[in-house]
């Protein structure tokens, strides 16, 4: 019934606008490939490593040893003493501004590329 209301011109617009969507949401929502991995413990820069060459790398905390993987051109927190997990959990990164935290152990592992993302805009 609603068919025969929507003329040619009308299709051609929600086809534009539907490409334009999905442009914008691949273009927008997407990072920048990752270049380096910022380590941090206590707060502190630990090491800035480049993604280039797969290595392992143990960083001391307050309740032991976290061991940060890279492999691949992308990071992991593949070992650590806190009790929940969750950073363990969190898996791999591979685009830049993405970040892994072990809170209780203070250790984090953020990816950087080029381009410095944002999560909010501050004015």
């Amino acid at each position: 019934m609603i068919v025969g209301y929507i003329k040619l011109g009308d299709w051609l617009i929600v086809t534009c606008g539907s490409i334009a969507v999905v442009l914008l949401t691949i273009k927008l929502w997407s990072g920048d490939p990752a270049e380096l991995a910022v380590i941090r413990s206590g707060g502190k820069i630990f090491s800035t490593v480049s993604l280039n060459k797969d290595q392992e790398i143990a960083v001391p905390g307050p309740l032991g040893t976290s061991i940060i993987s890279i492999d691949k051109r992308r990071a992991r927190i593949s070992s650590d003493p806190s009790p929940r997990q969750y950073c363990v959990r969190q898996g791999w990164l591979q685009q830049a501004g993405e970040i892994a935290l072990c809170l209780p152990n203070q250790v984090s592992v953020e990816l950087t590329g080029k381009h410095k993302r944002y999560d909010s805009l501050n004015y």
